[in-house]
């Protein structure tokens, strides 16, 4: 099997269609098809179902399929560690993160970062926990900011507690004072207070929604189904309460008042993940360092 093949494998099973596999992986037609049926000649397998105009995975090429892509991201890996080693001059890290810690905490630690090492290129993919978990799994990030516990524990992943970070109340300061008016308020006191919700998938809305179930009501949703930035221009026009990290509370506060939790409250814990198997390349275990260190 030659990880040559496993390109061609995936690009087909990607687009779909062979000709326009062999425009993405630069190559002849003719030579993609003929590696493809090399690759099910030593899997003694056919891989794709061929039919004009439609070319469908063959259970053969559903199990595959995963395990090349990772193959083809380690490969990947390895391939930007060799390049990135030259004083960490040059090469890039991968970091997936949930929204609010892009708007929390990540702009300071991302720019000391940048600061010592302008070289390295940053791309980051925000999403929820349960996306990011897959997301490294496969080989798609170097490192991600998760919020635990792990919607599916993962023994592939190994995690580091970053911080314990409490929540809090943001509402309109033109709207009336949650709780009545008190310097803080109780998950109980945000029954039949209309809320601003985030979409479903988002590590704050299950957070949220269970805390109130808890207390033994149904939370009532003004808005739902928004990011971060929407949830709180929401909030600032007096459509509903939002519950937040205090981070990024502290650094949308503008238009916001934000009132705290009384104990004890709501908080989450924080970690950092990446696979147990594949150590991150060079310039994504400096970044770890400066997370651990922040």
């Amino acid at each position: 099997m030659q990880f040559q093949q496993l390109q061609y494998f995936v690009a087909v099973a990607e687009t779909r269609h062979f000709t326009r596999a062999a425009d993405l992986v630069h190559v002849a037609q003719p030579s993609l098809s003929q590696q493809i049926k090399a690759l099910e000649r030593e899997l003694g397998a056919d891989l794709f179902l061929r039919a004009r105009g439609n070319i469908s995975l063959t259970d053969a090429g559903e199990a595959l399929l995963p395990l090349a892509r990772r193959i083809l991201a380690d490969a990947d890996t390895a391939r930007h560690e060799v390049q990135e080693l030259v004083q960490l001059r040059r090469g890039r890290v991968r970091l997936g993160a949930t929204p609010s810690l892009c708007t929390g905490l990540l702009p300071d630690v991302l720019r000391a970062f940048h600061d010592r090492y302008p070289g390295i290129q940053l791309l980051i993919e925000e999403g929820g926990s349960h996306d990011l978990v897959r997301q490294l799994a496969r080989g798609a990030l170097d490192l991600a900011l998760v919020v635990l516990p792990l919607p599916t524990p993962s023994p592939a992943l190994t995690t580091v507690e970053l911080l314990r970070e409490d929540l809090v109340v943001v509402s309109s300061p033109e709207a009336p004072h949650p709780g009545g008016g008190r310097r803080s308020v109780r998950v109980a006191d945000l029954e039949g207070e209309r809320l601003v919700m985030f979409r479903h998938g988002y590590d704050l809305r299950e957070l949220t929604v269970a805390a109130c179930r808890a207390e033994g009501f149904e939370p009532d949703f003004a808005v739902e189904g928004g990011e971060m930035d929407a949830v709180l221009g929401f909030v600032r026009a007096g459509l509903g309460l939002a519950v937040v990290p205090r981070m990024v509370a502290a650094r949308s506060g503008r238009g916001l008042r934000v009132t705290p939790l009384a104990r004890p409250g709501l908080n989450r814990t924080i970690a950092l993940a990446h696979r147990s198997d594949v150590a991150p390349p060079r310039a994504a275990r400096e970044l770890q360092r400066m997370l651990l260190e922040r």
